[in-house]
């Protein structure tokens, strides 16, 4: 059985229907869905954008100080 991964919509895109995703909705997608929409940057692993927005917090913080 194939591993699904989540991913968070940077940038809508069509998913079928007449229905488009929205920004920053949550969607479990396996590799070779995602693949595509990776490399157009439309989407990126949810564990990567959640890693990302931890180091941030910390970099305000000292730059808030040093004002």
């Amino acid at each position: 059985m194939a591993n699904r991964q989540t991913y968070t919509v940077l940038i809508p895109f069509p998913t079928g229907g007449g229905h488009w995703s929205t920004v920053g909705q949550e969607l479990d997608l396996l590799d070779v869905e995602a693949s595509a929409l990776r490399t157009a940057g439309r989407l990126q692993l949810t564990s990567v954008l959640d890693a990302a927005n931890d180091t941030h917090p910390a970099t305000q913080a000292t730059t808030e100080k040093a004002e």
